[in-house]
C-alpha cells in the first residue's frame, strides 16, 4: 500500500477531486510540498485556474502561482495518483434530502482509474455510513478491486470556512479516519506534510463523517435560537443586540448572532444528519425545529420590511425596495442556496418591486441560478427602502446621507432593514428615516 514516504519522494502523487472553497486550498497547500493533480469536471473553471484565476476568491494569483498543480478535466489523470482526495459538494434535493449524486459521480470517476495500492480518502460532508456502504461498493464495481485488499478509503471532514484569511486549511486541527490502524497512520502522515495545527485521530470513518455532520448542525441550532429570541425582542421592543451584548459579558456565554442561514454547509448538513436519524427510526425533534426557524427568516424578514413601509406612510404595492448583497455570506462570491433569495420572493409576492445590489456576487451565476439581474447603484434610481441583507464591507461602511441619497423616492420617509444590525442606527435615524434592525 501507498505510504506517506513515497508521497514526499516524489514516487507517488496526490489526486485532488473538485477544486472549490475546499478542494483547491488543500491541493495547493499540498502542491508547495509534493506532486499534485488537480482535477475538476468544470473545464471553465480549469482553463481559469490555468491562468492564475480562482473564482471563488479563496486564493489570488500569488497563491496560485506559488503551488505546483497539475490541472486536469480529464478523469483519466487520476491514473497517475494513488493517494486520491475527494472534495465534491454533497448538496440536498428539492425535498430537502442527500443528493449524492456528485461524491457517487466522483467514486465511478475514481473507480475507473484506481491502482492497486491507492488510498482514497474522502473530505465532503456525508451522514455516517456513505464512505464504507455507498462510495466503496462503487469504487469496487468500477475498477474491479477489492478494497481492504487492493485498495484502501479514509475520511477526513473538510473545515474550510469560505472567506476566512485566518483559519486556513493549514491552521485548523484536522480529523483523519482510516479502515484499519496502517490506513490512519498513513492517512494522518500524509496530512501532517501540511496541516501544521495537527490531525486528530478518530476512532472510525463512521465517527469521522459524525463529527463532520454534528459541527454545522450545532452553529445552525446555536443560530436558530438567536433567531427565535430576535423574533420575541422585536415584537418586545428591545434591540436584540444590545441584549447579546449585555448576556455576552458573562464568560460562558456563546457568541452568536441572528440573521440569515444559508450556504452549502450549515443550512445544509444538518439534513443528512436527520436523514440517517429517520432512516434507522428516529425522528429528530430539535434539529428539525432549528432548521424551521431558520428556514423562515426570510420570510419572516420581508414581512417586518412590508410592515415597516407601511408605518412610513409607504404604499405597499408598487413600491421600490432596494436589497443589498445576494451572496450566502459577507464577501465571499458565492450564491449556493443563499436565503437572500427568499426576502425578495416574498417582497415580490406583496407587488413590491425588487432591485438587488452585490458588487461580490457573479452576475451570470445569479441570472442563471435565481433570475436576478444584479444592477447597480447608479442603475437602481430611487427607492422606498434597502434591506442590508449581507454585510458585504463595501456596505458596512455607508452613512446615513447615503440610505437617504437612495430612499428618496414618493412620499415618506426612507426605510432601512439592517439584518445584521451593522449600521449606524442613531445616524440613520437622524437623517429622518425609519430603522429595523434584526
Amino acid at each position: 500500500m501507498i505510504t506517506c514516504e513515497d508521497i514526499q519522494n516524489k514516487k507517488a502523487k496526490i489526486a485532488v477531486v473538485g477544486l472549490g472553497y475546499v478542494g483547491l486550498p488543500l491541493a495547493a497547500a499540498f502542491g508547495r510540498k509534493v506532486e499534485v493533480i488537480g482535477f475538476d469536471t468544470s473545464k471553465e473553471k480549469i482553463s481559469q485556474l490555468r491562468d492564475g484565476y480562482d473564482a471563488t476568491g479563496e486564493l489570488n494569483s500569488e497563491d496560485l502561482s506559488s503551488t505546483h498543480i497539475k490541472y486536469a478535466d480529464d478523469a483519466a489523470c487520476l491514473a497517475g495518483a494513488s493517494f486520491l482526495i475527494v472534495t465534491v459538494p454533497t448538496p440536498i434535493d428539492a425535498h430537502k434530502k442527500p443528493d449524492l449524486r456528485p461524491i457517487k459521480s466522483a467514486s465511478r470517476s475514481i473507480g475507473r482509474y484506481l491502482t492497486s495500492g491507492s488510498i482514497v480518502v474522502y473530505e465532503s460532508t456525508v451522514y455516517p455510513g456513505v464512505t464504507e456502504d455507498i462510495c466503496v461498493p462503487i469504487l469496487e464495481q468500477e475498477s474491479g478491486l477489492r478494497c481492504g485488499i487492493d485498495f484502501k478509503v479514509g475520511y477526513s471532514p473538510e473545515r474550510i470556512n469560505p472567506g476566512d484569511k485566518v483559519h486556513t486549511v493549514d491552521k485548523i486541527i484536522k480529523v483523519v479516519s482510516g479502515q484499519d490502524a496502517e490506513t490512519l497512520e498513513t492517512v494522518a502522515r500524509v496530512y501532517e506534510l501540511v496541516v501544521t495545527a495537527g490531525v486528530h485521530r478518530a476512532a472510525s470513518i463512521k465517527v469521522a463523517e459524525a463529527a463532520k455532520v454534528i459541527e454545522n448542525t450545532q452553529r445552525d441550532l446555536n443560530i436558530a435560537l438567536m433567531n427565535e429570541l430576535a423574533i420575541i425582542f422585536n415584537r418586545l421592543d428591545i434591540p436584540t443586540q444590545a441584549v447579546l451584548e449585555a448576556a455576552g459579558t458573562k464568560w460562558n456565554f456563546l457568541k452568536f448572532t441572528p440573521g440569515l442561514v444559508g450556504g452549502h454547509c450549515i443550512g445544509v448538513d444538518p439534513f443528512y444528519l436527520t436523514y440517517k436519524a429517520e432512516e434507522v427510526g428516529y425522528h429528530p425533534q430539535v434539529i428539525l425545529a432549528g432548521r424551521r426557524i431558520n428556514d423562515g427568516m426570510g420570510k419572516y424578514i420581508a414581512e417586518t420590511t412590508v410592515k415597516q413601509l407601511i408605518r412610513a406612510d409607504k404604499a405597499v404595492k408598487g413600491a421600490r425596495v432596494l436589497v443589498l448583497g445576494l451572496t450566502f455570506k459577507e464577501n465571499v462570491p458565492d450564491i449556493r442556496n443563499t436565503k437572500v433569495v427568499d426576502i425578495i420572493a416574498e417582497l415580490q409576492d406583496f407587488q413590491v418591486e425588487v432591485l438587488v445590489h452585490d458588487p461580490v456576487a457573479d452576475a451570470a451565476g445569479a441570472r442563471k441560478e435565481y433570475g436576478i439581474e444584479l444592477k447597480s447603484l447608479e442603475e437602481v434610481g430611487p427607492v422606498d427602502g434597502v434591506v442590508l441583507a449581507v454585510a458585504h464591507d463595501a456596505f458596512v461602511g455607508m452613512t446615513g446621507e447615503q440610505f437617504k441619497k437612495l430612499c428618496s423616492n414618493g412620499n415618506g420617509c426612507g426605510v432601512v432593514i439592517d439584518v445584521k444590525e451593522v449600521l449606524k442606527r442613531d445616524e440613520i435615524s437622524a437623517c429622518g428615516m425609519s430603522y429595523w434592525a434584526l
